[in-house]
């Protein structure tokens, strides 16, 4: 394995942690709250977030599996970095956002440089 492909690979690993992050919200309010920092007492928006938690679970396990298979390395990162750089845009679009909301906009600003850089080392 080169260093290049070593780099993304260790990418696709730290950013798909990053991006299952989320999944603890679908164990319930308490674990959401501390994502979010919103008490979400609507239960509309519970079932939303939830669900939220098991794509980002979903996503994040397949760029975690990615940092292993070649094949899928290149698909799965492109598709953690629309993700992370969906959420920037939409946060810089939006504006404002909590202080949880908005470490997330920061981890997800510099793990989308870091994936986007190896993608780019890598020729991709």
């Amino acid at each position: 394995m080169s260093r290049a492909e070593l780099a993304l690979a260790t990418a696709l690993l730290l950013a798909g942690l990053l991006n299952a992050l989320p999944a603890l919200g679908l164990l319930g309010q308490t674990q959401l709250r501390a994502l979010y920092g919103l008490e979400v007492t609507d239960p509309s928006l519970r079932i939303l977030l939830r669900h939220r938690a098991l794509l980002f679970g979903l996503l994040g396990g397949a760029m975690i599996a990615a940092a292993f298979v070649p094949a899928w390395r290149a698909p799965l990162a492109g598709a953690g970095l629309l993700s992370m750089l969906g959420y920037v845009l939409i946060a810089g679009l939006e504006g404002g956002g909590n202080a949880a909301l908005l470490r997330v906009v920061w981890a997800d600003g510099v793990a989308s440089l870091v994936l986007g850089a190896t993608l780019i080392w890598n020729g991709l």
